[in-house]
């Protein structure tokens, strides 16, 4: 029996919150300690390698996300996407640029430029790639490549409305905050399903107060993130 797809996960129990779990200190997040920690990084092991399972009858994929950290006075800020109502797959969910490794690209680095360049427009120019996550495998079969960047702020995004339906930034501070983890159990009736949460809520320019619930393989590469700031 194939795992059904979880079509309304905020909806599904809240079963812990990693109180317990110490955050990132502030130190470790400047752009200097980011650079530093990739160029020497230490011993560690993901939490999470995947989804948990594939769909047996699909070949593995590469694919590569841009993470993008941008550069702000106040500390730097995650910039995400929410993808277009209207897509096959993750509609509406929150997500990194990023896609499929095609050949001509020429490696993972050059897909995540590529895809957040078509996704976003954001330019090379504004970005420095720091370092990469280890890959993490989705249910549908895609080897995704986590690449970390640092990004000048002052850009202005050109969103492709076939694919992304908004932009925005999250401090990195609250995400690298295990408070702010949150742990899903998804029943049915052949087994179960856990997955992290990191709900985020800011006012938009009309003063009005909007909600991204980051989840899935999101919420889990930033959990790998955290562990390898932890290490």
């Amino acid at each position: 029996m194939s795992r059904p797809p979880i079509l309304n996960p905020q909806a599904v129990p809240v079963t812990g919150v990693d109180t317990h779990l110490p955050a990132v200190p502030a130190a470790a997040l400047s752009p200097a300690a980011l650079r530093q920690r990739f160029a020497a990084p230490p011993a560690w092991q993901p939490e999470i390698a995947g989804d948990g399972g594939r769909f047996a009858q699909r070949e593995p994929a590469s694919a590569a996300v841009l993470v993008p950290l941008v550069m702000h006075e106040s500390g730097l800020r995650l910039l995400l996407t929410r993808r277009t109502a209207h897509l096959r797959s993750h509609a509406g969910q929150i997500s990194f640029p990023g896609g499929r490794v095609e050949p001509e690209d020429g490696g993972v680095v050059a897909t995540a430029l590529r895809e957040t360049a078509e996704e976003i427009g954001l330019a090379r120019e504004q970005i420095e790639v720091i370092g990469q996550l280890p890959v993490y495998t989705t249910v549908t079969a895609f080897e995704v490549t986590p690449v970390v960047a640092l990004v000048q702020p002052g850009f202005t995004l050109t969103l492709d409305a076939g694919e992304v339906d908004e932009a925005f930034e999250v401090p990195l501070d609250f995400l690298m905050n295990p408070a702010h983890h949150q742990r899903h159990t998804f029943h049915w009736e052949a087994g179960e399903r856990q997955f992290l949460s990191m709900p985020w809520q800011q006012r938009d320019a009309a003063g009005v107060l909007r909600e991204y619930f980051i989840w899935g393989a999101t919420a889990a590469m930033l959990r790998n993130l955290y562990r390898f700031l932890s290490a």
